[in-house]
């Protein structure tokens, strides 16, 4: 994040958090581009941390972790985001599966363990099984991660993902 403007920002791995106009991309910016994609619905899934706070997040040195304002820029109807935490909450690694927590059970819902009785993955049927799945791993951790839906709408029970 940015703690002047409260603006998140995808970092590279070359990427400098004191300079994150110059090295990094606004994730405001990644939403308008997709929303002015001639696509029906957009789904976007984020393995990523907005907190500051350390894990697998980065935080310009001399700077406080956390920022109490965090715009994630989710805006319109056709794009629904998946992210692997709140804005405040540190995003966690399953070393011995080479995954972030969020990636590890996003895969494993997408491949079956989120079907309903007919065999389908909705997105709601899939943040139902990522949001214990991820939390309750974290929590064996010792810390707090629990994957955001946003916005939460109720066409979320009829997108199907597979």
């Amino acid at each position: 994040p940015d703690p002047k403007t409260g603006q998140a920002y995808l970092l590279p791995w070359d990427g400098d958090p004191q300079f994150l106009e110059d090295t990094a991309y606004p994730v405001k910016r990644l939403y308008d581009k997709l929303g002015a994609l001639k696509a029906k619905r957009v789904i976007v899934a984020l393995d990523s941390c907005f907190s500051g706070a350390g894990g697998r997040s980065v935080l310009a040195k001399g700077t406080r972790p956390l920022v109490s304002r965090l715009d994630v820029g989710v805006t319109g109807e056709k794009i629904v985001a998946i992210t692997a935490s709140a804005s405040d909450q540190i995003s966690g690694t399953l070393e011995d599966q080479g995954h972030g927590l969020f990636t590890y059970y996003l895969l494993s819902g997408l491949n079956g363990a989120a079907a309903d009785a007919h065999g389908r993955v909705t997105l709601d049927g899939l943040y139902g099984y990522l949001q214990p799945k991820v939390s309750d791993s974290a929590r064996r951790q010792n810390r707090d991660q629990t994957p955001q839906l946003l916005p939460r709408r109720e066409d979320t029970k009829t997108i199907l993902l597979r």
